[in-house]
């Protein structure tokens, strides 16, 4: 067997005999990628205090990676399938490789946020060329079982990102949260030139850039939308941004319609099947990003947990993905798509609720049986979900159906932290200013109401000021606890109500299993369109 994978897979009489190995490569793409993200979150509070950074500032760090990624994952899916799915996973994973040593040696905040960006795009290229290979390479008999593992290397990523970067943290400055992706690159890439065979759609006429162009405005659109608009107030840019996305929507909509050849085929939104497990990656990464965000701040804040005791303390999540990836793996054929993606969004929803009971005097054990649940959902859900996406395109338009799957999960991952994180900072300040409104000078008043970090560094330099302010720096560390865990209380109260409405939506939208069944017979698996289109005349 050669040492690099060569011939096409759309040219093999069989499976890929290597698919297993290739896999491997397609989920650490994927590690990497998401990894990106939520290192990020415990390695924000050094990258603050070095950088300066005003919470706006903060912001657009976190989401200088989430505009890209949102908003060119369906048009880079596209040209993966046109030219070379292959390719495009080692080309995104080189331009994501490029950002990371950007943003590990720069130290102005504009540079660090345009490094963020290089990345959102490389990963914009990686995240829809796993799901299309992965689709292409392996047989529908194995599918699941493939797309199970890729699911669990997901929730694998949320718990690794922080424990990984708060290891770093300990002996080195955030820059190293960055260039710990390089080496995971490049043995990313060298794996998919030996291991991933190339692939690319046959027959696939011209690529529809009106369509993809729309597509990119209405989504980064949007994107800013979420997130200018909740935190920092609906102001001239998120209105115009919002009335920008929902115009370019309309349009997208009826060029697609009306397109011979269109970039996504919005007909498929009429398949209960598409749409019911669209909306449920969405609700689901919603619930699971937005509740992660704020109760990683808690063990920090509250509990005093450094970067890396958060991150061994996420680690559970990871654990029960696996578990529940397990289960759906077998559970899914006998009892169906609905039965476990519904049971996973009921999981969830009551997860997130669970925290409705944090009080200042709670500990880790509180926030443990959400992480397990959380987690054992996302594994129970999320892999039958993404597997009804992607078996709803044809062979021709499997980067466009990871774009589609991948657009939702972090529109719902950008939705959950923009809405959840503006309603926490919101009780969270409204709280704090009815327990110690009148205590503070206006300046740290200001200061302390604009995080619990904010709080409790307003407290240190009380407790360090010459005339000795310790009991006043107690009461206001006291405060600020109790303020942020209502924040979390309340928060989780509204979490769980939206995950519960989407938990309804999609048993309702989801079809039974034998309409299921009719969908996926409808949908011809990828080989028996390569053979047909072998055995057509030319």
């Amino acid at each position: 067997m050669p040492l690099f994978a060569n011939t096409p897979v759309e040219k093999m009489p069989g499976p890929y005999p290597r698919r297993w190995w290739a896999l491997l490569v397609l989920c650490l793409s994927l590690l990497v990628v998401v990894m990106a993200n939520t290192s990020l979150i415990v390695a924000a509070p050094d990258m603050t205090r070095d950088l300066g950074l005003s919470s706006s500032d903060l912001q657009w760090v976190i989401d200088g990676y989430t505009v890209p990624y949102a908003a060119l994952m369906l048009v880079l899916g596209a040209l993966g399938d046109k030219y070379s799915r292959r390719g495009a996973l080692v080309g995104g994973l080189l331009i994501f490789a490029g950002g990371s040593v950007m943003g590990s040696v720069v130290d102005e905040t504009g540079l660090v946020i345009a490094a963020r960006a290089i990345m959102g795009v490389g990963a914009a290229v990686v995240m829809p060329a796993t799901l299309s290979l992965l689709v292409a390479i392996f047989p529908r008999g194995e599918r699941v079982r493939a797309i199970t593992a890729w699911t669990a290397t997901s929730g694998l990523a949320i718990a690794a990102g922080p424990l990984l970067a708060g290891r770093l943290l300990e002996d080195h400055a955030w820059g190293s949260t960055f260039l710990i992706n390089v080496p995971i690159v490049l043995v990313g890439v060298v794996g998919a030139l030996v291991l991933v065979p190339p692939s690319k759609a046959q027959g696939m006429g011209r690529i529809d850039y009106v369509g993809g162009l729309l597509s990119i405005v209405s989504v980064a659109a949007l994107v800013y939308a979420i997130i200018e608009g909740p935190h920092f107030g609906w102001g001239a840019g998120p209105v115009t941004a919002a009335v920008v996305a929902a115009v370019g929507l309309v349009a997208f909509v009826v060029w697609e319609l009306r397109h011979p050849h269109p970039m996504l085929d919005v007909r498929k939104f009429r398949q209960r099947p598409f749409s019911g497990s669209m909306i449920a990656v969405l609700f689901f990464f919603f619930g699971t990003f937005g509740s992660i965000y704020y109760a990683t701040q808690y063990l920090q804040f509250v509990l005093g947990y450094d970067a890396l005791e958060t991150g061994v303390r996420l680690t559970p999540l990871a654990g029960a993905v696996f578990v529940g990836a397990a289960v759906t793996g077998r559970l899914s054929p006998r009892l169906g798509v609905k039965a476990m993606v519904g049971t996973g969004m009921v999981l969830g929803a009551a997860a997130v609720t669970l925290l409705t009971l944090i009080d200042a005097d709670s500990g880790y054990s509180a926030f443990l049986p959400t992480l397990l649940l959380l987690g054992f959902a996302i594994g129970l859900s999320v892999s039958p979900a993404t597997d009804t996406i992607m078996g709803s395109f044809p062979e021709s338009e499997l980067g466009v159906g990871g774009g589609a799957n991948d657009t939702s999960l972090e529109l719902g991952g950008s939705l959950g932290i923009a809405l959840l994180g503006s309603l926490l900072s919101t009780s969270y300040k409204d709280r704090l200013t009815d327990l110690v409104g009148g205590q503070l000078p206006a300046e740290a008043l200001h200061t302390a109401q604009e995080s619990a970090g904010g709080g409790l560094a307003v407290a240190e330099k009380i407790a360090k000021s010459p005339d000795g302010g310790g009991q006043q720096a107690q009461a206001l560390v006291d405060a600020v606890h109790e303020s942020f865990a209502h924040a979390v209380a309340y928060t989780s109260l509204v979490g769980g109500i939206v995950m519960a409405a989407g938990a309804v939506l999609v048993l309702l939208v989801l079809p039974g299993n034998r309409a299921l069944m009719q969908h996926r017979e409808q949908s011809p698996e990828p080989q028996e369109e390569r053979v047909s289109a072998s055995r057509s005349p030319r």
